[in-house]
């Protein structure tokens, strides 16, 4: 398991991902002052988007059918769990949009070759920290 969205998991099996992309802002917004340079005040955490991309070989590795699940947990409209195979949790994501391009196509139309795109975008704030609690506490239960 590469990652886990949900009960979803990318894998070789259903869609491996590449390139793991995150951009994280933070808002500092601007008071124009008279004779100086205008002041800075930060107010807060900004957007935190997370974009995944990959690429689905039928043949090989990969399902197409790996991209219609996705975009079945879309439109629920939830923000799932986003979970690395190392444990490492990110908190609760929403799919905000799945580009695909298919390309070299059998001779009954299907792709050969299927290159997607997946960006995630930030649905909680502090839920985070009760996550990794949870997981601390299991794993004393474990050991």
């Amino acid at each position: 398991m590469m990652m886990a969205l949900g009960l979803y998991v990318f894998s070789l099996h259903t869609a491996a991902y590449q390139d793991f992309q995150r951009q994280t802002n933070w808002r500092h917004p601007s008071s124009p002052r008279v004779g100086a340079a205008p002041a800075r005040q930060y107010v807060g955490k900004g957007e935190d988007t997370i974009t995944l991309s990959g690429l689905i070989v039928p043949e090989i590795a990969g399902e197409r059918l790996s991209l219609d699940a996705l975009r079945l947990m879309a439109d629920t409209g939830k923000a799932w769990p986003l979970v690395e195979g190392t444990g490492r949790i990110y908190g609760s994501w929403v799919i905000e949009s799945i580009s695909e391009t298919a390309t070299l196509f059998f001779k009954d139309g299907a792709p050969r070759r299927i290159e997607f795109t997946l960006t995630l975008q930030r649905a909680d704030d502090s839920q985070i920290e009760l996550l990794g609690s949870l997981l601390s506490t299991v794993l004393d239960i474990i050991r």
